[in-house]
């Protein structure tokens, strides 16, 4: 639950209750109330905004993951596979985009501009083992470029993971780490 709440809107929310305190306490002349308002509430403001401004959202879901995947990901699923959920599905903060430095590292983010963005994530009962797939918006990276780098994405991801690469829509690429 708390990984759902982003640390900018507290900060926002936090410092601007002070500030404001920290005003009327001014204008009603206590003074105590009034530094507290000033010392805390700015620096939280002014920090709440600056995260805010370096904010990732959350990736969602493409479909409810039914009870049986569930059950297969507690019962086969990899530690990395179990981090990568974890770290796109909660708010992340001074990163370009979701996932940015595995794909630099793999080979598929020559430039800021050409990097495929990470879309949706979905988790599926693959052959009886666990998948966790993910989809990008690949425009500019193709489907060769990425079976290509396969063996280094299965390298990267760990062991006890195959690789699956498949071209769904236009632009839309689903990379599928299936736990072995």
């Amino acid at each position: 639950m708390l990984r759902k709440i982003p640390l900018a809107l507290v900060g926002l929310i936090v410092g601007s209750i002070l500030t404001v305190t920290g005003f009327y306490a001014y204008a009603v002349g206590n003074s105590t109330l009034n530094l507290a308002g000033f010392f805390y509430g700015i620096p939280l403001l002014l920090g709440g905004l600056a995260l805010k401004a370096a904010e990732l959202k959350p990736i969602p879901f493409a479909e409810v993951t039914p009870p049986d995947v569930i059950a297969l990901r507690n019962e086969k699923a990899t530690d990395t596979q179990n981090q990568l959920i974890k770290d796109v599905t909660r708010y992340r903060y001074g990163q370009e985009a979701h996932l940015d430095e595995a794909l630099q590292r793999i080979g598929l983010s020559p430039t800021d501009d050409e990097r495929p963005i990470l879309t949706k994530i979905k988790e599926a009962n693959i052959n009886d083992n666990y998948a966790l797939i993910l989809i990008f918006d690949s425009p500019l990276i193709t489907l060769e470029q990425w079976q290509e780098k396969q063996e280094k994405i299965t390298k990267f991801f760990g062991p006890n993971i195959s690789v699956d690469i498949a071209k769904k829509d236009d632009n839309f690429i689903e990379l599928a780490l299936i736990s072995a």
